[in-house]
């Protein structure tokens, strides 16, 4: 269905990690084929490694900056930069700088209902290694 979203109606997820707005899922939207949030990572904080299995990605920073990995690469990521990350590649973003990191993200296909599916891989090696 399509519909308007308005900054009101999104609805914010709290983690140990950041928050997530859910701007665009199943849930709110009926949406197929998309996820899309808003990401906040206070300093010192990052979403730590996972993957997404059967879903593409893309990170865009709106505010701040990270250190974003791509397996076991990595760079930082400024206002405007971005990663496309390629379904079931392990990834990570993390906010090493002193200021609030703001992310738009989008993730495609949905899956199931909450349109999102996630595998936590931070305790695996060489995972858990990179960040110690």
């Amino acid at each position: 269905m399509s519909t308007f979203v308005k900054q009101s109606d999104v609805e914010q997820e709290q983690f140990d990690w950041g928050t997530i707005g859910w701007r665009c899922r199943p849930v709110n939207t009926g949406a197929k084929s998309l996820v899309v949030m808003d990401v906040t990572l206070e300093p010192g904080e990052g979403h730590a490694f996972h993957r997404h299995d059967g879903q593409e990605e893309m990170i865009i920073v709106t505010q701040g900056s990270v250190t974003q990995f791509i397996e076991e690469q990595s760079t930082t990521l400024e206002v405007g930069d971005s990663v496309y990350l390629d379904a079931g590649v392990v990834h990570a973003s993390y906010n090493d700088g002193d200021a609030t990191a703001y992310l738009q993200v989008v993730i495609g296909p949905s899956l199931g209902e909450e349109g999102y599916g996630l595998v936590d891989v931070s305790g695996d090696e060489p995972w858990a290694s990179l960040r110690s």
